[in-house]
């Protein structure tokens, strides 16, 4: 599917594997990082700014990562509290399931 959307007044077509109902939204976020870098430092060329806003993504996206994970790990560690809770509440009864 094509999907046309515009970043720093560019319009742009992409093709998605998907509906591509996110493209607009993902180009308009995408848009506003360019905006705040853009007016943080208006002097900066586009290729830079385009940069730094990839740069800053990221670094969102990977702490995001780093937060899932540790929220993973915890609901693993209570899992396994609960399983041996269970075990001891129950015995045979969770090897038998």
């Amino acid at each position: 599917m094509k999907v046309q959307i515009t970043i720093r007044g560019r319009t742009y077509t992409v093709r998605s594997d998907d509906t591509g109902e996110d493209l607009p939204a993902i180009a308009r976020y995408v848009d506003g990082k360019m905006g705040e870098i853009t007016n943080r430092s208006p002097r900066l060329d586009d290729y830079t700014v385009a940069m730094l806003a990839a740069m800053n993504i990221a670094s969102e996206f990977d702490k995001f990562r780093r937060d899932v994970d540790e929220e993973l790990k915890g609901i693993g560690h209570e899992l396994a509290s609960t399983t041996v809770l269970l075990e001891a509440a129950t015995p045979g009864a969770v090897e038998a399931g």
